[in-house]
This record gives structure tokens, C-alpha cells and sequence, in this order.
């Protein structure tokens, strides 16, 4: 059954990978660094967990296996899997582009 969450978890870490940036580049103050990089690093972090749970289920599908539910699984999770490292880090970039161009006085 906990083999089951596995998916669910990387889909809401996935997201959340997602939503950390995105609040750090709507926000307007751009006083506090260990915020915005806070955010960065557990995005990222997030991210990583996310993969990993797809590692782990891909391993409890070989396994028990279920060699049809891997070729017919694979190819998708390599494509999402690789949408959702691009667009973290894109995101990420972004957040730290966005605070090194508004703090370049100090």
C-alpha cells in the first residue's frame, strides 16, 4: 500500500518544487536573502525527493516483476521526470537572477 504513495508523494513534491520559486519571484521585498535562498534550496531538495521516489517505485516494479507496467511506465516517467528537473531549475535561476539584479548595491 505504501508502495502506492510513492507517486501521489512525487507528484506533491513535484508541485511544491514548483510553488517555492514562483512565491519567491511574486514577492515585491527583496530584503531578506535567507528567505529567497531558503526557498532555492529546499525547492531543489524537494525536486531530488521527488525523483527519488520514482526511483523507487521503477525498483519495486522490477522487483515484483511487473515488466509490462515498466515498458509501458518508463518512457512517460523519463519525459515528466525531465520536465520537473528543467522547469525547478528554471525557476530557481530565476529567483536567484531576480535577487541579484535587485541587490547589486550592496
Amino acid at each position: 500500500m505504501i508502495v502506492g504513495l510513492l507517486n501521489v508523494g512525487s507528484l506533491v513534491l513535484g508541485l511544491t518544487a514548483w510553488v517555492l520559486p514562483v512565491i519567491s519571484l511574486l514577492k515585491r521585498n527583496n530584503s531578506q536573502i535567507e528567505k529567497f535562498m531558503l526557498r532555492c534550496v529546499v525547492s531543489l531538495a524537494l525536486c531530488t525527493v521527488a525523483l527519488y521516489f520514482q526511483i523507487l517505485y521503477s525498483h519495486y516494479l522490477v522487483r515484483i516483476s511487473d515488466w509490462s507496467a515498466i515498458m509501458d511506465t518508463s518512457s512517460g516517467v523519463v519525459f515528466i521526470s525531465g520536465v520537473l528537473l528543467v522547469v525547478t531549475l528554471v525557476f530557481n535561476v530565476l529567483v536567484v537572477l531576480k535577487y541579484s539584479k535587485n541587490n547589486r548595491g550592496l
